[in-house]
C-alpha cells in the first residue's frame, strides 16, 4: 500500500513507520504545503493525518483529498482526542490515536476496503 503520512514529530514518524509500516510504501511529510506536493504529483492508497502541524491543522487538508478525483482512505492519528475528533468531522474515514498506533494495520485494512 502507498501512504502519504502527514506528521511533523520526525523521530515518531522514523520510529512507528519502522515497526508498524514497513511492509508499505511510506512517504512522511511534515506540512501541510508539502502534502498538497506529494498528493498533487503522487498517487497513493491511503493518507495518514496528524492534527497539530507546524503551519496549521490537519483538518484543513481533509477537504483538498476529498476533492481529489481518487477517494483515497484518511485515517486521523493525532496524540489527542480532540484532534482526532476534528478530523473526522473533516471526514476522516477512522482514527488511531498515537498511542494506539500498535493497531494502525488493521485500521488501515478496513478502511481501504471500504474505500
Amino acid at each position: 500500500m502507498r501512504i502519504l503520512w502527514v506528521e511533523n514529530h520526525a523521530e515518531f514518524a522514523r520510529l512507528a513507520g519502522r515497526q508498524f509500516l514497513a511492509a508499505h510504501e511510506l512517504t512522511v511529510v511534515p506540512s501541510l504545503l508539502a502534502a498538497r506536493a506529494a498528493l498533487s504529483g503522487g498517487t497513493f492508497d491511503a493518507v495518514l493525518l496528524d492534527y497539530d502541524l507546524d503551519n496549521g491543522k490537519g483538518s484543513t487538508l481533509v477537504e483538498f483529498i476529498r476533492g481529489l478525483p481518487v477517494r483515497l482512505a484518511v485515517v486521523a492519528t493525532s496524540a489527542h482526542e480532540e484532534g482526532n475528533a476534528a478530523l473526522l468531522a473533516a471526514g476522516a474515514d477512522a482514527a488511531c490515536p498515537k498511542t494506539r498506533f500498535a493497531d494502525i494495520e488493521s485500521v488501515l485494512q478496513s478502511v481501504v476496503t471500504r474505500k
